[in-house]
């Protein structure tokens, strides 16, 4: 009766809960996600600084070595001249003075016969000294001088290096002006970005990680830069490629801000008017306090692409590949890891939308991906894998579809369109189908490869046929399929028409539990690995779900590990992705 009262003071209580909680849930895992990105980026930034400050240690003294080699070859140089003239007029001296004692005494004591006999010799002696030409004057002098200014370098080191943020928030950055609405193709267009922080307050400093993208229906992309004000708003100007109905994307840290994505008219070239015009001549002289936003380039590590560092034999790892970028073999928040039966891995590189290929020894082969909403384009390639058939298959979170491209990376069909709500993982089973998680809608879909839906199963929920933000899948030798529940702390099978067969795993830190399991695969004997995305690690199951053992990360440590794959040479590929690079460890099957 009482719960009855309470739900009469609240009308339609539960079916408002209901509705809130997967906004919570999706809200959650949005904050989990930033506060472990903002924490790995802690993690990245102490290294970077540490590493610059150790190599301008190490200059330093490489330069204090030079400074105190020269010090030494000058002196060096030096003592050896007026060495070897103090010992000439030594030597000088002493025969000067031996030659005359000689003298003195045969002239004293000796008989005239004795002086008569050593005359001759006494004679040639001292002329032969006379003769004798001394250095009496010094043959070299006593300079030397250190010089060095180090007031300006002081000053330099005091202004070294600065941490870059911003309290800016996607849900209150406001853009304005007339282009949010309309433009005119071929000619240049301004949109002005009010960046704010959590309480609507004008954020007063530049930097901000603003990105733009405007597409048209068909595909095609406009150009356009965002230009930093300095002072916490940004100017983006753009230019329509053709007339028609464009979308304006604008995102302040990966996430849209008000209004965003704005629907966007683009006119004829004959119909200008003055906010275009007045925009062109903004765009030919943009005042001196516009400067082009630059990407943070973190000095290379000595994980640079395809550089290797060997282990210590207690750890497992065999090798880590790339650093956070955007060029080959550099990642930007890397997701999904597939291995093919040939020798490749391959990483869905999501923040970089595209597919990077490598060989088992971590050697960069080719990548491919052209980032947009056509088909054949990605926007978030988050899960990858490999076809028997050779056919790469990726999950597109942001356009919501799986994609199947051919081996050498040409698209092929795409499937899932309008059925799935956020693809992350994506597996194949024994028959060929492809499976995937769809994160978003909390459920599993069985697809043909030519698109034909084989079977869906799973809902939002805590129960055994439940999801709460489920991430990868993977398929064993009986074909079952095997599901990591990120949000419930467990991985659950599931029998290939995707009835409940076992789950394992609670939350906690303790062997056998997670907090957030990610990237699955399975070995030749059916033992299950899944990686532990908030708890840093690698876990190793046997089929029915019994803890096994861990593999061994702790020189090299995880941060939020996503995607996890068996390559075709039995080593463990894990994508790091807080540290932006691949891991590839040793497995004893």
């Amino acid at each position: 009766y009482m719960y009855q009262r309470h739900l009469s003071i609240i009308p339609d209580g539960p079916i408002v809960w209901g509705t809130m909680l997967p906004e919570i849930d999706s809200a959650l895992q949005v904050l989990s996600e930033i506060l472990q990105q903002l924490t790995n980026q802690k993690s990245s930034i102490e290294g970077d600084i540490h590493t610059t400050f150790d190599e301008l240690q190490k200059t330093l003294n490489v330069r204090k070595s030079v400074l105190l080699m020269e010090l030494e070859v000058n002196y060096g140089l030096k003592q050896k001249v007026l060495q070897a003239q103090l010992d000439t007029l030594f030597q000088g001296q002493d025969g000067i003075n031996s030659s005359c004692n000689f003298t003195e005494q045969a002239l004293s004591h000796g008989t005239e016969a004795e002086v008569l006999l050593v005359k001759k010799q006494m004679s040639e002696r001292l002329s032969e000294l006379a003769s004798r030409e001394l250095p009496l004057q010094p043959g070299e002098n006593d300079q030397l001088d250190f010089m060095v200014e180090t007031e300006g370098l002081k000053k330099s080191i005091h202004n070294l290096g600065t941490i870059v943020t911003t309290n800016a928030v996607a849900s209150e950055t406001v853009a304005t002006g007339e282009g949010l609405r309309q433009c005119v193709a071929g000619l240049p267009t301004s949109v002005t970005i009010t960046t704010k922080d959590k309480d609507g307050e004008l954020c007063k400093m530049g930097k901000a990680n603003i990105t733009a993208e405007i597409a048209t229906p068909d595909g095609s992309v406009g150009d356009g830069e965002i230009l930093d004000n300095k002072n916490g708003t940004y100017e983006y100007l753009y230019t329509a490629p053709k007339e028609g109905s464009l979308t304006l994307s604008l995102r302040l840290y990966d996430q849209h801000i008000k209004g965003s994505p704005f629907k966007i008219k683009a006119t004829k070239s004959a119909d200008v008017s003055p906010s275009t015009e007045s925009a062109k001549k903004r765009l030919k002289s943009p005042g001196s306090s516009h400067v082009k936003q630059k990407a943070i380039k973190r000095p290379a590590s000595m994980y640079s692409t395809g550089k290797r560092k060997e282990n210590p034999i207690e750890d497992d790892l065999i090798f880590r590949i790339g650093t956070k970028g955007r060029n080959k073999g550099e990642f930007t928040n890397l997701q999904g890891v597939a291995a093919s039966s040939v020798g490749k891995v391959l990483i869905a590189d999501s923040n970089n939308q595209c597919v990077q290929i490598f060989s088992n020894d971590g050697l960069f082969k080719s990548r491919f991906g052209v980032r947009g909403r056509s088909p054949g384009q990605l926007q978030r390639p988050t899960g990858v894998a490999v076809h028997p058939n050779g056919d790469i298959i990726i999950a597109d979170y942001d356009n919501k579809w799986v994609s199947i491209f051919s081996s050498d990376g040409k698209f092929k069909n795409k499937i899932g369109s309008g059925k799935l709500m956020g693809p992350k993982g994506v597996s194949v089973d024994r028959n060929g189908h492809v499976i995937i998680v769809d994160n978003k809608a909390c459920c599993v879909f069985i697809f043909q490869p030519n698109g034909k839906l084989v079977t869906k199963f799973g809902n939002r929920g805590n129960g055994d046929r439940q999801f709460a933000g489920p991430h990868f899948a993977a398929v064993n030798h009986n074909n079952e399929i095997i599901v990591t529940d990120f949000h419930n702390h467990s991985v659950k099978v599931f029998n290939p028409e995707g009835e409940f067969l076992l789950k394992f795993g609670s939350n906690g830190e303790g062997n056998g539990q997670f907090n957030a399991p990610t990237g699955v695969a399975v070995d030749v004997n059916g033992n299950i690995i899944v990686a532990d995305w908030g708890n840093s690690r690698i876990q190793v199951f046997d089929g029915s779900g019994s803890f096994l053992s861990y593999i061994n990360t702790s020189a090299d440590p995880l941060y939020g590990p996503q995607g996890l794959a068996l390559t075709s040479d039995g080593h463990v590929v894990v994508a790091d992705s807080g540290n932006h690079c691949f891991k590839v460890y040793r497995y004893l099957q």
